[in-house]
């Protein structure tokens, strides 16, 4: 049966946040459930896992990706980062198990034959560009969990990516700071969906030492400015939304309150974070389609 979506003219945006997106899954879950299917897409770090996820239309994968996963006892630790791999680990989550028969099996045919548009956000170290992959860099599943990857490898917890004779790391260093409303804007949407994983109130503030990230990123000093400038970004894009959700252009998901971080590896926090956002969709849904007309 052909994949149809019904909401055209406005963009879905997932920010990222590691292990706070487990209440991001719980907003996906209704979503899937209700039938809101947007024909674009965008999201960076956890967000681009949220994204592939939202677009292979697996609300039980999106789910297990941020609560029952990490239980899996290859999921990372204090081992895996001394081993290379990552506080996360990387080689594991996002390739590996994506693969048939493997802990967390990827639809990728219903992936690729959703016509909606898609954009994962990543920041290459050795230039200092912040790009957004389409769909056209997604057509194999290696190709687009590779991608992913790259996309959520947080600076110094996880080791940075490679493709195509780059390194990578994660897109939240990017232009918009780490969510992806400019992703949006540049393919032509003038009204928003977006899902954030910090409440509405939060301020990133500057690092406190930022002489560690010059100092354990002396080989792509451009990953160490972009770290340590990235609160002005975020901000920034931070007060957009909220004029354009002041201005009727956005609909905003905030958590009501967020005691997640991005490491939490606690299953029980984590399908509290996934029950909180179901309850806050499914509370905050008919306003959500009255905005959406559907």
């Amino acid at each position: 049966m052909p994949i149809s979506n019904n909401i055209a003219d406005a963009a879905l945006v997932f920010e990222g946040g590691g292990m706070r997106a487990a209440h991001t899954s719980g907003v996906i879950w209704s979503l899937l459930g209700h039938g809101l299917h947007f024909d674009f897409a965008a999201g960076i770090s956890a967000g681009a896992s949220c994204t592939v996820n939202y677009l292979s239309r697996d609300a039980e994968r999106a789910k297990a990706s941020f609560v029952d996963f990490a239980a899996d006892p290859s999921f990372g630790s204090l081992a895996s980062f001394l081993r290379g791999d990552g506080w996360f680990n990387a080689p594991y989550i996002y390739e590996q198990t994506a693969g048939p028969d493997q802990a967390l099996p990827f639809d990728f045919d219903t992936f690729a034959a959703n016509p909606a548009r898609r954009r994962i956000g990543a920041f290459e170290a050795d230039t200092g560009r912040g790009l957004y992959w389409t769909e056209d860099d997604m057509t194999t599943l290696p190709a687009l969990m590779r991608r992913v990857r790259a996309s959520s490898t947080m600076p110094i917890l996880m080791p940075p990516t490679e493709i195509g004779g780059h390194t990578y790391v994660d897109g939240a260093l990017g232009a918009s700071g780490g969510i992806p409303l400019d992703a949006a804007q540049e393919a032509g949407y003038e009204r928003f969906f977006v899902v954030l994983t910090q409440p509405r109130d939060y301020v990133k503030r500057p690092n406190r030492a930022p002489w560690l990230h010059k100092a354990w990123f002396r080989r792509f000093p451009a990953v160490a400015d972009a770290l340590n400038s990235r609160w002005r970004r975020y901000n920034a894009t931070r007060a957009e939304l909220l004029d354009l959700e002041a201005d009727g252009k956005a609909i905003l998901v905030f958590p009501e309150q967020m005691s997640l971080t991005n490491h939490t590896t606690d299953v029980p926090a984590l399908q509290a974070g996934f029950e909180a956002g179901r309850a806050l969709a499914e509370r905050d849904l008919p306003r959500w389609r009255d905005w959406l007309g559907v």
